[in-house]
């Protein structure tokens, strides 16, 4: 399994510009995305708090692959592309993208 992590940090603004954010992405961004070939699932998770710390961070979304070459498939695609777009529009410099992979044989035997 690949994910593709993404965070996003607060716009400038205050939370009239959050909400213009979140409004935008939820209507045009999340619909491109769920077209995407090979995308097998996908979270959106809210920041709630940085423990010990202050946060920028206000989103983080979860898409999940089969593998790499998967991942890779789905980034090409006109979808992927086409949320790239609109990404950079509604949220030019807001975004980290991260490619993360499982790492089993780093979790002890018989942990969850």
């Amino acid at each position: 399994m690949t994910t593709l992590l993404v965070q996003f940090r607060r716009p400038d603004g205050g939370p009239e510009a959050t909400a213009a954010f979140e409004q935008a992405y939820a209507e045009t961004h999340l619909p491109l995305v769920v077209e995407t070939p090979g995308l097998r699932a996908f979270r959106l998770r809210r920041v709630s708090e940085a423990l010990g710390a202050e946060t920028d961070l206000i989103l983080v979304a979860e898409m999940d692959f089969d593998d790499r070459a998967a991942l890779d498939a789905g980034l090409a695609s006109d979808a992927m592309r086409a949320a790239g777009r609109n990404l950079r529009q509604i949220a030019p410099g807001l975004a980290t993208l991260l490619v993360v992979e499982a790492a089993p044989e780093l979790v002890p035997p018989g942990w969850r």
